[in-house]
């Protein structure tokens, strides 16, 4: 089918938005139609069927899902590609589990929008398989940042295809939660989800706690024991820190994950699990890999689609959004008065670092929703509630600070040279004293060339003399 030839339909109650991406498809050759709510399409498809639709999800009458869902279940290899302002993991899931060919987060570049109606065109995909029940409770991933609408667009796209992931992201950053949108979004979905962290686990229990165990396998096996494996049968199995089993494990899962089938510990019995393995690390792999400490065969089982989750710090734009959610539902679960951030208080959040991510946020909450005084969670509150989070100044800094104000007060000028010329004397001194008196080495430490240091030095002693 030739470009010029292929007829896009635009559904969006957003004039604005119809006339600007419109524009930018006729400037692509397409053919295009616009319509502003899901019935007007309806009663065109009654005679006339496009190559491409585009539409939005939130529209006055039927929604943009709602149509989807229909052209579905009518016109299943009609691509359609879904727009939204309203980017959340229920919403995408539910786009890519109707069969969508691609979900566009709003605003979106035109050069992207063009390109994904390319795609499109070029390859039409056989009917979706139908979707699962999904359960009532939803994972609380919370994001609005583009990080984290890109994570959204993965899981959405990921979830319906069954195949094994690895969610990889630091400590506390919610590859759990990851894993449980996998699992709620996917045919699986009304079957078991169970989670092992396998660095919580002692590495001689890990293999029972797998695989299960029979009667008098071991010491204190006084009842056979169903394994992770067998309790996630036909569902899914989270294997959290996955760079922390032991070789010899490793071994043993790979033998599972090609196979379908195991032994109990002690057992003659072969087992059969249909199982979908949802893998989480914190640790580089590869490099693992390369010395030696986990096999690259269970990595590339394991790595079949790899989710990246970013650091909270990599998207402070979600930090206030995530506070404010926390301190709401810590005041439900611990039942104490609903509380308040103050402007400066989330200011203050946004510009830390959380090493511990989102985690790390979500127990700062559930303190300051007991501790904080009042109704407002204020700035000067966060230390009292975890002063390990917010930064203190430098002893030295505060000092500084005593002797600019005196300066200040006794009407001194020149302070900005005099207090240079101090500090470089103090890091010179201890440089070369921290380095036996070795220039060389002292100017690397201070990432200064040798030479700079010597003038330096030469400059400091003569200001002295």
């Amino acid at each position: 089918m030739h470009m010029a030839e292929a007829l896009v339909w635009l559904v969006d109650d957003d004039r604005g938005v119809r006339f600007v991406l419109a524009a930018a498809l006729r400037d692509a050759g397409l053919a295009v139609t616009e319509f502003e709510d899901a019935e007007s399409v309806l009663a065109a498809l009654e005679t006339q069927l496009p190559d491409l639709l585009f539409t939005d999800v939130r529209m006055a009458g039927q929604g943009g899902l709602k149509l989807l869902e229909r052209l579905h279940a009518h016109h299943a290899q009609l691509p359609v590609i879904v727009m939204s302002a309203y980017t959340d993991v229920a919403t995408t899931a539910a786009a890519y589990r109707h069969g969508a060919f691609d979900y566009l987060p709003k605003p979106f570049d035109l050069d992207q929008a063009v390109a994904a109606a390319n795609r499109a065109l070029a390859q039409r995909r056989s009917p979706a398989p139908a979707a699962a029940a999904a359960p009532p409770r939803e994972p609380e991933l919370i994001g609005r940042s583009a990080a984290m609408r890109e994570v959204f667009r993965a899981i959405g796209r990921v979830a319906a295809s069954g195949l094994n992931a690895l969610i990889t992201g630091e400590t506390g950053s919610g590859k759990e939660l990851v894993a449980r949108a996998l699992h709620t979004h996917s045919a699986r979905a009304l079957r078991p989800f169970v989670a092992l962290n396998t660095a919580a686990i002692p590495s001689e229990l890990l293999e029972s706690e797998l695989f299960g165990h029979e009667m008098g396998a071991f010491t204190g096996a006084t009842r056979r024991h169903a394994g992770r494996f067998e309790q996630a049968d036909g569902g899914t199995l989270f294997l959290d820190e996955i760079g922390d089993m032991p070789l010899l494990l490793q071994t043993r899962l790979l033998r599972v994950l090609a196979e379908g089938e195991f032994y109990r510990v002690g057992g003659r019995e072969l087992i059969r699990a249909d199982v979908r393995v949802i893998a989480a690390t914190h640790q580089d792999l590869e490099s693992k890999v390369a010395r030696g400490e986990f096999r690259a065969d269970l990595l590339h089982r394991l790595d079949v689609v790899r989710i990246h989750l970013p650091a909270l710090r990599e998207r402070r734009e979600d930090i206030a959004v995530l506070a404010e959610h926390f301190l709401a539902r810590a005041a439900l679960e611990l039942k104490v008065g609903a509380k308040r951030w103050s402007g400066k208080a989330l200011a203050v959040l946004e510009t830390l670092d959380w090493p511990g991510n989102v985690r790390q946020l979500e127990n700062l909450c559930r303190r300051l929703a007991v501790m904080a005084p009042g109704r407002e969670v204020r700035s000067e509150d966060l230390p009292f509630a975890q002063p390990s989070v917010v930064p203190q100044q430098p002893a030295w800094t505060q000092a500084l600070r005593r002797w600019a104000d005196a300066e200040f007060a006794a009407g001194r000028v020149g302070l900005h040279a005099a207090a240079l010329a101090e500090l470089e004397r103090v890091l010179f001194d201890a440089a070369l004293a921290a380095h036996g008196g070795h220039r060389q080495n002292a100017a690397e430490a201070l990432g200064l060339g040798r030479n700079t240091l010597t003038r330096k030095l030469g400059s400091s002693r003569t200001r002295r003399r």
